[in-house]
């Protein structure tokens, strides 16, 4: 291999590393935009930040067990500051634009029944500590054992892979898709496309590329209902799934 190849090859190496530590996150910069100028938080589901955190940080713990690709990690670090600072906003915004002033809850109530529902960033911040803090405690107890590392890391990945299941679930409810937004379901798919050949090509942990397959999976089946409910295809709005 000559210089010129290795260069270019070096160069498609960097490129294709840059977009999988930014592109998770770069759906999030327009709707973080959109809820800024509406002032209004009730379209972006908390729980996308919970399921993403909770995947990202099992994912971080991953690595100390079995080392994978660096941009891997750095992707997981930088959609964990994402999140955070989604929560944030709406956080602020619902505080700020009730009409009637909801009672403060926090985590510290350790009530159940509204969990994730707090009215103040603090609590969410404490929650994912306390996550972080137990998950890393096990982690180096039970270090040594590989069973322990490898069903983290298929953790981590699973949980990350099942977010498109509510839009799958709601259009197969509905017998529609009105509502989804046909266009941004292609995006995924081209992304999760892209991401599952990254992870072959790198030989990345198997669970890696399960979460790959099962994300192409589950994009395919959301496009297949757009061709099994033709009549019903009539609103066309952002989907459930932003990841």
């Amino acid at each position: 291999m000559d210089r010129y190849e290795l260069t270019l090859k070096n160069a498609i190496n960097l490129i294709a590393s840059g977009a999988m530590i930014v592109g998770g996150i770069i759906p999030y910069v327009p709707q973080y935009k959109e809820i800024k100028r509406k002032e209004d938080a009730e379209g972006f589901s908390l729980y996308v930040c919970l399921t993403l955190l909770i995947a990202n940080t099992l994912r971080i713990l991953f690595w100390f067990g079995k080392h994978y690709e660096l941009p891997l990690l750095l992707q997981s670090m930088l959609m964990i500051v994402a999140m955070f600072v989604m929560i944030k906003l709406c956080i602020n915004i619902q505080n700020r634009t009730q009409i009637i002033k909801a009672k403060e809850r926090v985590f510290t109530d350790l009530d159940l029944r509204f969990f994730w529902k707090w009215t103040n960033f603090q609590s969410y911040v404490a929650f994912m500590i306390l996550f972080a803090t137990v998950g890393s405690v096990l982690t180096y107890l039970f270090l040594d054992i590989p069973i322990f590392i490898e069903v983290v890391g298929l953790l981590a990945v699973l949980i990350e892979a099942m977010l498109g299941i509510p839009q799958f679930l709601r259009n197969s409810s509905n017998k529609s898709t009105a509502g989804m937004s046909i266009s941004m379901v292609a995006m995924w798919t081209m992304g999760d496309v892209f991401k599952t050949c990254y992870f072959v090509l790198k030989d990345t942990p198997v669970q890696f590329q399960i979460c790959g397959a099962v994300q192409v999976a589950i994009d395919i089946a959301i496009l297949g209902q757009v061709y099994i409910y033709p009549k019903n295809n009539t609103a066309q709005r952002t989907p459930i799934r932003a990841d």
